[in-house]
């Protein structure tokens, strides 16, 4: 990604999140009352309880995150795959109800397109998982493992408490360096021997409670587990996977300059705690193994990278195994569709299902009629593609991503009235859906509506978080030939409400500068 989020695990913070947590630590001492230079009277350096942020201020933090996130190349926007992990992160969380703090939080889980074996937790409720991980996880328990181990993250609320700590070990080198200034009356060489002490300490206190972050994680993470019916070695097992492919850069710095404690460590930690209890077998479910093989074609999709992926989906067709058969086929029926071959696409979907019927395997999530309505709208047969999609959204009410495609196949097939209809009774109901407003644009543009065409597409950009771009569409709407009375009024407060916020928006940024 252009934003790598984490380096190992939890994995602390991404360059993302470690900026804004340093942005709000560097700006602590610019907001201190003067302070008298005195070694003997050094600043308080406060409660990092109430140094914390609060469980509101870390839900708008997450989501200021993911509209960053969202934007990358590498954020996999896949209904399929977002659908699985969010029903497979949310049966975990609704087991172990405290997970969701005192605040209530509603988790969101999210994929990423990246070669890293990682998982990472945002602040307010956001779970991202790296696409190699998907791939790395031999069974259900050690994807749930690795889940279970971020909501515990999230329920601690480790990240509020991290950045708290750096707010309060901001104030250690502001102390040293009071010190430092005192000392260099007499001696440059104490001066520097103290401004590096003070440094090293707070540095010290920040990868100790990182560390102690993670043990509680896994713990937490390891109640989950059992309370959900997985099999917790999938844990131990999972760990070990991660320690060999991390092996180089475990080796590379002693222990107690990790952020995090070795994997031997946490794999002993497990171990120990899961000694007496009883083995669990948990079935993987036929979901699981069709997400891997989607995913195995969406993490790379370079001329070279989907023909390896094809190379392993047809490798996995030797296992002769009913649920492996079928999840192979629908890996290559989705490959067969990115390269445009649309009739070896569904030929490959009717035999995965026909294995799938074999196997016996319940299916929990949409992603078989989500991959029929793709090729249908691909082969240009709209009125298929939308009975298809009907019948989908009876059988999963709740899959978001069938409803954007069942508006995709009324925009196809040129029900444009009742694509509006049905898209702007959806964006009340789900008003931070960017899809929703894309789609609408579509179809307004569809119609020639110019006016309403820009005007959703402004709405779509500030939900994005681009609010310049969204004013310019205002800006278009408003000199577009069509705008009615009603529609420059509705812009006008429109354009009001996206010029305060982006003030406010450009204030906080330049006092975060300043604050540096």
């Amino acid at each position: 990604m252009k934003t790598k989020l984490f380096q190992h695990g939890h994995v602390g913070s991404g360059r993302r999140l470690v900026a804004l947590a340093l942005a709000i630590a560097c700006a602590v001492p610019a907001s201190l009352a003067p302070v008298s230079i005195s070694a003997q009277n050094l600043p308080n350096l406060g409660d990092t309880d109430r140094e914390e942020l609060s469980p509101q201020m870390e839900r708008k933090l997450g989501e200021e995150i993911m509209r960053d996130i969202r934007r990358d190349r590498d954020y996999l926007d896949d209904g399929p795959l977002n659908e699985y992990l969010n029903y497979f992160g949310s049966s975990l969380v609704a087991i172990h109800p405290e997970a969701r703090g005192e605040a209530g939080y509603d988790y969101n889980f999210f994929a990423v397109r990246d070669p890293m074996l990682n998982a990472f937790a945002l602040p307010g409720g956001f779970i991202g998982v790296h696409s190699a991980l998907i791939l790395a996880a031999q069974s259900e328990s050690e994807l749930a493992s690795v889940l279970a181990h971020e909501i515990g993250h999230v329920s601690q609320r480790h990240i509020a408490r991290m950045i708290g700590q750096q707010k309060q070990d901001a104030l250690i080198p502001l102390a040293a360096m009071v010190m430092a200034a005192l000392a260099a009356r007499s001696s440059s060489n104490a001066s520097a021997a103290l401004m590096m002490g003070g440094q090293g300490y707070a540095m010290q206190r920040q990868l100790s409670f990182s560390r102690d972050a993670e043990r509680e994680a896994d713990r937490v993470g390891l109640q989950i587990l059992g309370q959900a019916g997985f099999d917790t070695s999938g844990m131990i097992s999972f760990f070990g996977r991660l320690q060999n492919a991390t092996r180089a850069y475990n080796d590379s710095a002693p222990a107690y300059l990790r952020s995090h404690p070795l994997t031997t460590e946490r794999i002993a930690d497990i171990q120990a705690r899961t000694r007496n209890q009883p083995y669990r077998q948990h079935a993987d479910t036929l979901d699981f193994h069709l997400i891997r093989a989607r995913t195995r074609v969406l993490q790379d999709l370079s001329p070279q990278g989907l023909r390896d992926a094809g190379t392993a989906l047809e490798n996995q067709l030797q296992q002769k195994n009913a649920i492996q058969t079928a999840a192979a086929k629908y890996g290559l029926a989705f490959l067969a569709l990115r390269q445009g071959a649309l009739d070896r696409a569904q030929t490959l979907l009717q035999e995965s299902q026909a294995s799938a019927r074999s196997s016996g395997a319940a299916i929990k999530t949409s992603a078989y009629p989500s991959l029929a309505i793709d090729i249908k709208l691909a082969a240009r047969q709209p009125d298929e593609a939308l009975r298809e999609a009907k019948a989908a959204r009876e059988r999963y009410p709740l899959s978001r991503g069938l409803v954007w495609q069942y508006a995709d196949a009324l925009i196809a097939g040129n029900k444009f009235d009742e694509a509006i209809t049905f898209l702007r009774d959806q964006a009340q109901l789900y008003r931070s859906e960017q899809q929703l407003q894309d789609l609408l644009a579509r179809a307004y543009a569809a119609q020639g509506k110019q006016a309403l065409q820009h005007m959703a597409l402004a709405e779509s950009y500030a939900l994005s978080g681009s609010l310049l771009a969204a004013l310019d569409q205002l800006g278009i709407a408003r000199r577009s030939p069509d705008a009615s009375f009603y529609d420059q009024a509705v812009i006008d407060a429109r354009e009001r409400e996206l010029q305060t916020r982006w003030r406010e928006e450009s204030k906080a940024g330049q006092a975060g500068q300043k604050g540096k």
